[in-house]
């Protein structure tokens, strides 16, 4: 079977990048879930001489590539940095609209690629993109839970319009009227509430740095991944990389 995410074909159970998974460890098993911060779509565009929306095309079509591949590895959880609120507020609006066109072609195509029915991908967004989107693209968006909305193997989130400050503060406003608060009680007004503690993070673009606190509540205890490789030169190869260093690892959550 053919599956089409993003402009990318790739071969379903056949392909290049089912064996480039098959070596790793059996501890590749403790990774459920997988975030990426995918930077550097300007900064590639830049160095080919090229306007910025190539740059973000390019990423896009970066984003199909590792999503099937993360599919191939078996990871049920795959998180992906979309845009923050600050993207939104503090870049021209002609690269905000840019951006908002390019989502809402992606997220359409989610609505009829096959492989997010056969592989059961439950769709997720987060953030105040409901607040901030304009109407087609959050028309899309509200299009794509609905449809996936009973899938239950695999879940493919994005942070859209997302700021992890803005998340905790959230939390913390509707804490106020809890008796106990405990971990459980504040994971539980989380915007991720849905969402398993993340296990690995990786981050492109070469600045090792955290942005607007990504999930910070959710990466206490994850493994980091950094990355000089721009967003749209990011290779299975390289992702395969991070997922064999994590393999290895001992993970002691403070023991």
């Amino acid at each position: 079977m053919v599956a089409r995410l993003d402009g990318i074909e790739e071969v379903v159970g056949s392909s290049p990048i089912r064996s480039t998974f098959h070596d790793l460890p059996n501890r590749m098993n403790l990774l459920t879930h997988l975030a990426i911060i995918p930077d550097g779509n300007r900064r590639w565009a830049k160095q080919k001489k090229m306007p910025e929306f190539f740059g973000h095309r390019e990423g896009a079509k970066t984003g199909g590539k590792i999503l099937n591949a993360a599919l191939d590895a078996d990871i049920t959880y795959l998180t992906f940095w979309g845009l923050s609120l600050d993207n939104i507020q503090k870049r021209s609006l002609a690269e905000t609209k840019i951006l908002f066109t390019i989502f809402e072609e992606q997220f359409e195509k989610l609505l009829t690629d096959k492989i997010v029915f056969e592989k059961e991908i439950r769709v997720h967004f987060i953030g105040r993109w409901r607040e901030t989107f304009p109407g087609p693209l959050s028309a899309v968006m509200e299009r794509v839970i609905e449809k996936t909305k009973h899938h239950t193997k695999h879940h493919l989130t994005f942070l859209m319009a997302y700021n992890g400050f803005d998340e905790m503060l959230d939390a913390i406003h509707h804490l106020k009227t809890v008796a106990v608060v405990d971990r459980e009680a504040v994971k539980k007004h989380l915007w991720t509430k849905d969402l398993p503690p993340i296990d690995l993070v990786v981050r492109t673009g070469g600045e090792p740095h955290w942005s607007n606190g990504f999930m910070m509540w959710d990466t206490g205890d994850a493994h980091l991944y950094f990355t000089e490789t721009l967003w749209p030169d990011f290779s299975v190869e390289e992702l395969k990389k991070a997922l064999d260093q994590f393999s290895k690892s001992d993970r002691r959550f403070g023991k």
